[in-house]
């Protein structure tokens, strides 16, 4: 039984690589999380386009951050971390510059061209905590950068939409997007080490793909997709009930609760003497998932999405600990981009699959039917990575020099 203790918070806390990644995480994330909500605003109310022309614009940025992901991650390892972002900066500072001026179909263009180049902050703070600390403090680690990612979901769109309910959603937009450009220029500035002192030396050759992008990496990477895909359902599943029972006000404390049931889940997660396999901790997700369905009201959805959410960031953290832990150090950031990558297109696929079943049966369907899909995933992946484990397990008959003398000539 996996026990909790705050002893290996204080040992990956006493590293001030780590700390400086921790902080600088939570900063230049703020404005990716805050970019996205702040955009649909800025077409509905600004541009006076529908709901639909916004999803559109939502897709076309997502597919491209999507695309750029392993991309990027690949040049990370190849030229590092100062050679990627400050194109990425720059294109980043004229695509914005313009963006918030212009009619929908040019801020349709430049939202694909900065989502193409997009900085990879994800991928740049996730390398850098895990060189941070040794590879058993690695999880803890991960999960405190998980802690991090939520504040920033937390404070990113709250503020973002207070400040376009008193300002015009063009300047909020640029500024916005502005802090993301200053971000990129600290991250350039601070430089931060990608690998560690041990890994330096055998991360100057490049890997092959094929070395590590096999069956184990390509699972985890599943697995990691059918996790926001539970959890883009579950977010368009809570809007949906609020507005279905008439407490469209509560949306935010709904989503509050659920948020701070996944902080405190990666802090929970962090602490455990062990490691728990990414499927697992999805199938449970999936099972605390469903019982949302049946809340009737603020109270009984928050305390049912706080439990949800306590599965919620220990699922994304354990799939990021194994996909680094399959592939070599020289390989890392592009796994780290197809893992990215892997979240953002669950994401994208979850939130219309669930607004499907919403449409058909409610919106309990937003719970359910996305839980469904990933409880089916993660009991496939379960069982064909433990029946891979012992197909490659060591026959004893075989191996022991016993049976191999006496099957000799």
């Amino acid at each position: 039984m996996p026990v909790v203790s705050i002893a290996p918070y204080r040992a990956v806390l006493a590293s001030r690589d780590l700390r400086a990644a921790l902080i600088l995480g939570s900063l230049v994330r703020i404005p990716v999380f805050s970019a996205g909500v702040l955009l649909t605003v800025h077409v509905v109310t600004t541009l006076e386009r529908s709901y639909a022309a916004a999803g559109l614009l939502a897709s076309v940025a997502t597919v491209a951050i999507a695309v750029s992901g392993p991309w990027r991650g690949r040049l990370l390892d190849r030229v590092g971390l100062r050679r990627v972002v400050l194109p990425s900066t720059l294109v980043a500072l004229l695509c914005w510059s313009v963006a918030p001026w212009v009619d929908y179909v040019p801020l349709l263009v430049l939202a694909g061209v900065a989502g193409l180049f997009v900085i990879p902050s994800f991928s740049i703070v996730r390398q850098a905590v895990i060189a941070a600390v040794p590879s058993q403090e690695r999880r803890t680690a991960i999960s405190l950068d998980s802690v991090a990612v939520e504040l920033a979901f937390i404070v990113g769109p709250a503020t973002s939409i207070w400040a376009a309910s008193l300002w015009d959603t063009r300047w909020v937009l640029f500024a916005i997007q502005m802090l993301g450009v200053v971000g990129g220029l600290v991250l350039w500035f601070v430089d931060l080490p990608l690998r560690g002192d041990a890994e330096d030396d055998g991360a100057r050759t490049q890997t092959q793909r094929s070395a590590w992008f096999g069956l184990p990496f390509v699972a985890v990477c599943l697995a990691a997709a059918a996790a926001t895909f539970v959890l883009a359902g579950t977010d368009l599943g809570i809007v949906a009930r609020m507005r279905e029972v008439g407490e469209p006000t509560a949306i935010g404390l709904v989503l509050a609760s659920w948020g701070l049931g996944s902080l405190i889940g990666a802090l929970v997660y962090g602490g455990l003497s062990r490691s728990i396999s990414t499927f697992w901790l999805l199938g449970a997700l999936a099972l605390v998932t469903f019982p949302m369905a049946l809340a009737a009201g603020p109270l009984s959805l928050g305390a049912l999405g706080f439990v949800a959410g306590m599965f919620c960031a220990p699922t994304i953290t354990a799939s990021v600990d194994q996909a680094s832990r399959i592939v070599p150090a020289s390989a890392r950031g592009e796994a780290m981009g197809w893992h990215g990558s892997s979240l953002t297109l669950g994401g994208a696929m979850g939130a219309p699959f669930a607004g499907l079943a919403i449409d058909e049966v409610g919106a309990g369907g937003g719970f359910v039917a996305p839980a469904a899909v990933g409880l089916v995933i993660a009991v496939l992946g379960a069982v064909a990575l433990q029946t891979r484990r012992r197909r490659r397990a060591p026959n004893p008959e075989v191996s022991s020099p016993a049976s191999a003398i006496g099957s000799g000539p």
